[in-house]
């Protein structure tokens, strides 16, 4: 990560989550064996979906000119209605150099992590390892005896006694009582403290973070920003569930991911970094410096923090992945009738998972972006659409993006799956139009 920058813009908006030469437009659908250049090939006709081909064909044009005009250097979209399956891969992995991306290109997933953490948690639920509404403080006795801050911005000590204890159901939905808030990293004496404590308050930073129990004992030094159950906050609370699932299975959390989730549905590229045999296919990560207007560094693929194991897993925003390795994980979630991948989780979970978790009153008081929970809700480590507003997103479609640059949500009512992945962070936590574009763009395929 460059030094020198003031990276407070960036980390604003990738946590809520050089010259640019042109880029190749092709599209690129080759096996994972194909030379890594832009290899053009004509589209297949996609067979009976309901997708239209002329709308496909739009799409693409859309998003092969967020590459050619720069605002992107590589993007990969998969968009899949009843079975079929459509991919593009435009664009380079590298500002600079001729590496196409391709299909099997890896990206950082970063808050894409989240729906994963929360189906790993599941399953030991169903194993009765662990009870929704059960009290943490068995497995994880550093968040026993919380105290709450009175006021948000008042001093550390300023606080009174937890009204109820910490519940896996609160880690879940994100109502622990300690998460991020917009702001600068000192604006208030919690966020300082949690920052000089690197809790894990911005962007995805592995290389930031200690080991497992160092993290949770770090935060268990401090004050709760709210009361437990009280508000949604984002992001601490899928790290600290990663903790508890690895306490509660007595493995390792990235383990316990390998064997129990990405072995079974055949996610062989997903992880919490890359091994040097595939740093090859690693895209080069991006941010956009506002003081410039230009795309700079913010990791590189084979010497950045992903190019070797970290010492914290984030439950919250730690995985890298490929386009089809989370179309694996989102047909887990969709298809729950008709099954094309293994039956790691039961049908109850997945339904559970998908249902909107917050109160009215929680969703007056919550949210990222202004408004956010007007339409939407939240389930467990993922968005709910609770009311549609625009051409896309029937009521129940869920998922959720990473402030690193992708998008995944997936349409029951549609049958519809949408996975965007590019290597441009987000400058704010609102959907970039790229992904806005594609969103809009998918929906507008489907033609019965």
């Amino acid at each position: 990560m460059t030094r020198g920058v003031d990276r407070r813009t960036f980390l604003k908006g990738a946590a809520a989550s050089a010259a640019v030469v042109a880029p190749s437009s092709a599209y690129a659908a080759a096996p994972a064996s194909a030379p890594d250049t832009p290899q053009p090939s004509p589209r297949k006709p996609v067979p009976s979906s309901g997708l239209s081909q002329k709308g496909l064909n739009r799409m693409y044009g859309v998003m092969t000119d967020y590459v050619d005009n720069g605002e992107v250097p590589g993007i990969v979209t998969l968009v899949s209605r009843r079975g079929e399956v459509d991919v593009n891969a435009i664009g380079m992995k590298k500002i600079g150099e001729n590496n196409a991306v391709q299909r099997d290109t890896i990206f950082r997933i970063s808050s894409m992590t989240k729906p994963i953490t929360a189906a790993a948690a599941m399953i030991l639920i169903e194993e009765c390892v662990l009870r929704l509404d059960d009290p943490v403080d068995r497995l994880l006795p550093e968040l026993a005896n919380r105290k709450v801050l009175k006021r948000i911005d008042g001093k550390l000590d300023d606080t009174v006694p937890a009204r109820r204890q910490i519940t896996v159901r609160d880690l879940l939905t994100f109502r622990m009582g300690f998460g991020l808030v917009m702001g600068t990293p000192d604006a208030y004496p919690i966020l300082k403290a949690a920052n000089e404590l690197q809790i894990g308050m911005g962007a995805p930073i592995p290389a930031s973070m200690s080991a497992p129990d160092e993290w949770i004992h770090r935060l268990g030094t401090l004050p709760l920003m709210h009361q437990p159950g009280e508000m949604w906050m984002y992001n601490t609370s899928a790290d600290v569930l990663g903790v508890l699932i690895a306490r509660a299975s007595g493995q390792p959390f990235d383990i316990f991911l390998r064997e129990r989730v990405f072995g079974p549905l055949g996610m062989k590229d997903t992880g919490f970094s890359v091994p040097a045999e595939k740093i090859g296919r690693f895209a080069t990560s991006y941010w956009l410096n506002p003081q410039t207007g230009k795309l700079e560094v913010f990791d590189e693929a084979d010497t950045g923090q992903w190019s070797r194991p970290p010492a914290f897993s984030s439950g919250s925003g730690g995985l890298v992945s490929t386009i089809d390795d989370y179309f694996a994980f989102s047909e887990l979630l969709l298809n729950t009738s008709k099954r094309t991948t293994p039956r790691i989780l039961s049908q109850r979970s997945v339904e559970l998972m998908r249902m909107d978790q917050l109160t009215p009153e929680q969703k007056a008081i919550s949210g990222l972006v202004p408004g956010y929970f007007d339409s939407h809700g939240w389930g467990f480590g993922m968005s709910i659409v609770t009311r549609r507003t625009d051409l896309t997103g029937s009521v129940g479609t869920f998922g959720w993006d990473g402030g690193l640059g992708t998008s995944w949500a997936a349409d029951p009512k549609e049958g519809l799956t949408t996975i965007l992945m590019t290597q441009r962070a987000w400058s704010s936590p609102s959907q970039p139009n790229v992904c806005l574009d594609f969103r809009t763009s998918a929906y507008l395929t489907i033609e019965d």
